[in-house]
């Protein structure tokens, strides 16, 4: 009995303790990239390694497990994979990063979690999404979009001072030489550039979501936009860095082969398929509610490893894009809870939906 009662308890936290996993995870992914670019490595190789190391992760499963779900390839959806590749690989992450290297990783982890109003916004565009102002669901999801974008407003117009979290005697000094320096106009270029690839990764998430309507194989899909983002990135990285010499791309047993090796096959590959799990368990409002955990994560970190400096602008931001985020996610689990009781038949189709609305993944990101 005892052996039954921990196996029940085991079953019912493994969502919780994977959850929590994942999000260390994706903390990680800043601040493994913000090291890269400090020993000097391009974020234009960066993506490319990422890319390339993604799809061989991504790889060995999809074919194993796919091999007999796997849809027919049409132009159709090759010209689908083409444009997910670009605006995750190239896009996204391009930008993502140029804008990391002109913040912070705490700052970029915090302006990350606008994704899902976002994604909430252009649904509303492609009609994805609904909203009916009789419904205090709606409500709260269309305010807490809102609240979202007035959070990530503040955040770009106003720094205040500084709030130390954590000194390092050894790594101030490297600070005061690389974000201490930089202007308010890096920052606010930074910033948009941020918000700019949060919009790309929300505009995949729209189009994946039509796209697996046809292509139903969801880690083969993900292998061949990693695969073809790969390429795409290499075009870019190889006109950009025409006239840095051969050197740009090579790697050495430090942050430029542990970063792309970290954020390929723990962001792209293993977060994958522990995300699978817990969304077939919880479903992604469940794991979206867990994204500020990412953000603390990630500030502690920046700041001991870093001494990256939190200004009173990011922490009220955070505050107010938290607020927002759970206001979203509140008019989301609504929409579940109402789907299951009033429209059974079209569940299926709302979660699939719904999957891409409250993204989960840091392309990391992917």
């Amino acid at each position: 009995m005892g052996k039954m009662g921990f196996t029940s308890f085991g079953s019912k936290a493994r969502p919780y303790v994977l959850t929590v996993a994942v999000q260390f995870g994706f903390a990680g992914t800043s601040i493994i990239s913000m090291a890269s670019f400090n020993m000097g490595m391009s974020r234009f190789v960066f993506i490319v390694y990422r890319n390339i190391i993604a799809a061989i992760a991504l790889a060995p499963f999809a074919c194993f497990f796919e091999r007999k779900l796997r849809p027919k390839m049409t132009i159709s959806i090759f010209w689908h994979i083409m444009a997910l590749a670009f605006l995750e690989a190239v896009i996204d992450q391009g930008f993502t990063y140029l804008g990391l290297q002109y913040t912070s990783a705490s700052f970029t982890s915090i302006l990350l979690n606008t994704v899902p109003s976002i994604t909430f916004f252009l649904a509303l565009i492609f009609r994805i999404e609904r909203v009916n102002i009789k419904q205090i669901r709606s409500i709260a999801k269309v305010i807490g979009t809102l609240v979202t974008f007035a959070g990530a407003l503040l955040m770009t117009i106003y720094k205040g001072p500084q709030i130390h979290l954590f000194y390092s005697p050894k790594t101030s000094h490297h600070h005061a030489g690389s974000h201490d320096t930089q202007t308010h106009t890096h920052w606010i270029s930074g910033t948009l550039f941020i918000l700019l690839g949060c919009f790309a990764w929300s505009s995949f998430f729209i189009l994946q979501s039509i796209t697996l309507k046809k292509y139903s194989a969801e880690m083969s899909l993900s292998t061949l936009i990693c695969l073809v983002g790969a390429f795409q990135s290499s075009a870019v990285a190889l006109v950009v860095e025409r006239h840095s010499g051969a050197g740009v791309w090579a790697l050495g047993w430090d942050f430029r082969l542990y970063g792309p090796l970290y954020t390929g096959i723990i962001t792209s590959g293993l977060t994958y398929y522990v995300q699978g799990l817990v969304l077939q368990s919880k479903g992604p409002v469940f794991f979206t509610a867990f994204n500020p955990l990412c953000m603390i994560l990630t500030c502690a970190l920046g700041s001991f490893l870093f001494a990256e400096q939190l200004h009173l602008g990011s922490i009220i931001g955070a505050v107010i894009i938290a607020m927002g985020l759970y206001s979203v996610v509140w008019g989301k689990a609504k929409d579940y809870s109402s789907a299951t009781t009033t429209m059974p038949l079209s569940s299926v189709t709302m979660k699939q939906s719904e999957t891409q609305q409250l993204p989960i993944t840091s392309s990391d990101h992917n």
